[in-house]
């Protein structure tokens, strides 16, 4: 990356998401260097020491525990730390604890490391990339949230579990907020190049309207529902943050729906939320202008204008 061989990456915040994220990299055999920094040094030293433990199965990695001068010389760094979702509490309600919290990351980060992507997963995330990108001075394109990376996945995985089609082979998006106000893009979804309407008419398993609200609404409440029965999610956030990672250090060029700033697409601007991107070893290349509809639009724009409230209400 950047014609270096080692590829280092600091996680921020080694509670359910960062430590499964670190385990998740570990396993990957994409970096060379990985460092995982928590306010708790206890828990990080003992994520780490029950890592290494397994060292001896993986690709070699340096795997450490460290503080924030550690950041120093990483390509990536991934920032999950932050008061974690409550059950019942929606992601928008969590953003005035985070924010002071980001405050202080923000500024430990930028004492030793200006030259590197920051991927924020932190809920809400949209906001939290924004208010990163506000805070660190970065270009726009090195300040990534995993926006709705995540929500996509679980939204190809409920499509082809309904039409039993191998997940890999739907197509569709999940863009905006990750969070209550996040639109599907019914409009763009196929199977192998055949809109969706067109293939479940052709095999007679016709997605309808209530299907298809039906589909969208336990994507929407996925992560609601999974902390009522367990307490959190991060398995797949932290595959979702992998699948980002690889992107960037293989250079990819990859198309993700990722968060990142927005300056005019579909008459927005001065948000971070999730539209099909290009990301390659530079970060965010650019957001693809993709033929939504009408109404999806419509909620698009509903989408940003929440965010936006939201923000105003921040002290940044």
């Amino acid at each position: 990356m950047n014609g270096k061989s080692i590829v280092k990456v600091s996680v921020i915040g080694s509670g359910f998401v960062g430590s499964t994220t670190a385990y998740t990299l570990m396993l990957s055999g994409l970096v060379s260097e990985l460092v995982l920094i928590d306010i708790n040094k206890d828990k990080a030293q003992g994520e780490v020491m029950d890592m290494n433990h397994g060292m001896p199965f993986v690709r070699p990695v340096n795997l450490y525990n460290g503080d924030y001068s550690d950041c120093a010389g990483s390509n990536i760094i991934i920032i999950t730390a932050g008061a974690s979702q409550k059950p019942g509490e929606s992601r928008i309600d969590l953003v005035k604890r985070n924010t002071s919290i980001f405050k202080g990351i923000i500024n430990e980060i930028l004492k030793y490391n200006t030259d590197c992507i920051l991927l924020v997963v932190t809920n809400p995330v949209d906001i939290l990339t924004y208010i990163t990108y506000k805070l660190s001075g970065f270009p726009k394109n090195k300040v990534i949230g995993s926006g709705t990376v995540l929500d996509t996945a679980r939204f190809r995985f409920l499509i082809s579990d309904h039409v039993g089609i191998d997940t890999r082979n739907v197509h569709a998006y999940i863009i905006g907020e990750h969070g209550d106000t996040e639109v599907p893009t019914w409009s763009l979804a196929n199977i192998a190049g055949i809109p969706m309407d067109n293939y479940c008419r052709s095999v007679d398993m016709c997605l309808g309207e209530v299907t298809r609200n039906e589909i969208f609404e336990n994507v929407k409440n996925a992560a609601y529902q999974i902390i009522d029965k367990k307490g959190a999610t991060y398995y797949a956030v932290a595959l979702a943050v992998r699948r980002i990672v690889e992107t960037i250090v293989r250079n990819e060029n990859s198309i993700l729906t990722v968060s990142s700033l927005i300056d005019g697409q579909y008459g927005l601007n001065d948000i971070c939320l999730s539209l099909p991107t290009l990301v390659n070893r530079n970060g965010i290349d650019r957001i693809l202008d993709v033929p939504i509809n009408e109404q999806e639009l419509s909620l698009l724009s509903k989408s940003a204008n929440a965010l936006k409230e939201v923000i105003k209400s921040l002290d940044i």
